[in-house]
C-alpha cells in the first residue's frame, strides 16, 4: 500500500466531489446530526484543526476516489457549501465577523475565502487490495462510535457478501423497522445464524461476529442459503405490504417459526393465515398491555418480558418460537405433518418405472419421453411439500428436465 499526504484546498474538495464515492460497500450511512455538522462548520472558519481524511485512488484521468474514512467531515461540508443549513443561532463571532444563523452564501467575503482556501489533509492510498482498504477502515474507527454491524459490514468474506444481498429482499421493506445503521443486515445476519444452527440460539453481536469470521467461505447457493430466501419469500408473499405489526423483536421469532413449519408441516398455501394470525396476536398482545396487571393473561405478560430483556439470548428466542408455536397450532389445529420420508426407496422408485414403462408422465418439457433407468426422476404427483405422500400411488416417471421444470413452478 502507498500513501501520499498533502493538503487539499477545501474548494478543490468541493469541485470534485462526484468524484468521489462517499459511500463504499464497507463504510456506514450518513449518521451526523445537523449540531454535529454546524460544529465542523465553526471549527473550519475559525482555522482550528481537523482529523485527516483517508482516501483510496480507484481510477485516473480523472482520479477518482473511495472514502475510506472522513465521508461524514465531507458530507457536511459539501451540504454547507450547497446552502442545506446554516450554522447555528447561538454561533459565537470570530473576528469581529458575526456567525449566527449564516449560511455558506451569507458569509463575509473574508470567512467565505477563509473557507474555501482551508486545507484539508487528504491521505491518498493507492495500489491497496480489498482486504487492506477494509482493515485500515476498522483501525480508524477504532474508539468510535461504530455499531456492531457497521463493523460486521467492513468485513472481507462470503458470509458478509451473502447478509449484504439478503439484506435488500423486498420482505424486509415491509417491516415497522427501518435500515438506519444496517438493522436489515443484523436482522437477516441473525436469520441466518439460527438456520445455521438448525433453530433457536444465541443471536448476539458476539455470535454474530464468530459467524462471519468462521463462515468466510460460506456457499451463497448451499441448501442453507437457499432454505433462507425461501423462507424470506414465504413471509413476503405472507406481508405483502407494510405492515406495523412486524417489529424487530418479533421479525426473528416469526422467521424461526416459519422456517420450522416450512420443513416439517403443510403450510404451502397458509400465507393469509398465518398473516391475519399473527396481526391478532400482536392487537391481543398489545390490548393485554393495557388492562391492569393483575388481570393480564399471565402468558402474554411472560411475553412481554422476553421481547423487553436479552431478546437475542438463546433462552429468550425458543421461549418465544415455541410460546408462539403453540399458539399458532391452537389457532390452526388441522395444519398437517409432511411425509417424513422424502425421498423414493430403490424398490418403490422400481415400481414407478415399471409400472409406467418408463415414459415420463409430467409431460411439462416433453410429449412423453422413453426414460432410461439411469436417468429419469421418481416424481410426487402431489408435491411432498404440499403433503404429498411418498408411496408408489402418489410417484410417477419424469423425465429430467420436466422434473426441473416442476419443481420450479413451485412457489412457497
Amino acid at each position: 500500500m502507498d500513501t501520499n499526504k498533502k493538503p487539499w484546498p477545501l474548494s478543490t474538495v468541493c469541485g470534485i466531489k462526484e468524484r468521489i464515492n462517499t459511500n463504499p460497500d464497507f463504510q456506514r450511512p450518513a449518521v451526523w446530526s445537523q449540531p454535529q455538522k454546524q460544529l465542523l462548520i465553526d471549527t473550519i472558519i475559525r482555522g482550528y484543526d481537523i482529523p485527516k481524511l483517508y482516501w483510496r485512488k480507484t481510477g485516473s484521468r480523472p482520479d477518482t476516489y473511495d472514502v475510506v474514512d472522513g465521508q461524514q467531515r465531507l458530507r457536511a461540508i459539501w451540504e454547507f457549501q450547497a446552502g442545506v443549513y446554516a450554522l447555528p443561532r447561538d454561533a459565537d463571532p470570530v473576528d469581529g465577523f458575526h456567525l449566527a444563523s449564516l449560511r455558506y452564501t451569507d458569509l463575509p467575503d473574508e470567512l467565505r475565502i477563509q473557507f474555501d482556501t482551508y486545507p484539508l489533509d487528504v491521505v491518498v492510498l493507492s495500489d491497496t487490495d480489498e482486504e487492506e482498504v477494509r482493515e485500515m477502515f476498522l483501525r480508524l474507527q477504532n474508539g468510535t462510535t461504530l455499531k456492531a454491524q457497521e463493523k460486521r459490514n467492513a468485513m472481507s468474506g462470503k458470509m458478509r457478501d451473502f447478509i449484504k444481498s439478503l439484506a435488500k429482499h423486498p420482505f424486509f421493506e415491509n417491516c415497522r423497522f427501518s435500515n438506519s445503521r444496517y438493522t436489515f443486515d443484523h436482522i437477516a445476519a441473525q436469520m441466518t445464524l439460527i438456520e445455521i444452527e438448525g433453530g433457536p440460539c444465541h443471536v448476539k453481536n458476539s455470535n454474530l461476529n464468530k459467524m462471519y469470521e468462521e463462515q468466510k467461505e460460506f456457499d451463497e447457493n448451499s441448501a442453507k442459503a437457499r432454505k433462507i430466501r425461501r423462507v424470506l419469500d414465504y413471509l413476503l408473499k405472507a406481508f405483502p405490504e407494510k405492515t406495523p405489526e412486524l417489529e424487530r423483536y418479533n421479525v426473528i421469532s416469526l422467521y424461526a417459526m416459519v422456517s420450522h413449519l416450512l420443513e416439517q408441516y403443510v403450510i404451502q398455501d397458509r400465507h393469509d393465515d398465518i398473516r391475519n394470525w399473527f396481526i391478532q396476536f400482536e392487537t391481543y398482545k398489545d390490548e393485554q398491555r393495557k388492562l391492569p396487571e393483575d388481570i393480564r393473561d399471565p402468558l402474554m405478560t411472560s411475553y412481554h418480558d422476553k421481547i423487553s430483556h436479552s431478546t437475542d439470548s438463546y433462552e429468550s428466542i425458543l421461549w418465544r418460537h415455541n410460546f408462539l408455536l403453540e399458539k399458532f397450532f391452537i389457532a390452526f389445529p388441522n395444519i398437517e405433518l409432511k411425509d417424513p420420508q422424502r425421498l423414493f426407496t430403490y424398490e418403490q422408485r422400481r415400481a414407478i418405472f415399471r409400472r409406467d414403462n418408463g415414459v415420463c408422465q409430467v409431460k411439462i418439457k416433453c410429449d412423453g419421453v422413453k426414460c432410461e433407468w439411469d436417468n429419469w426422476q421418481a416424481d410426487h404427483i402431489i408435491p411432498w411439500s404440499k403433503g404429498g405422500k411418498t408411496v408408489v400411488e402418489n410417484g410417477q416417471v419424469s423425465c429430467v428436465p420436466c422434473n426441473l421444470a416442476k419443481s420450479g413452478s413451485q412457489v412457497v
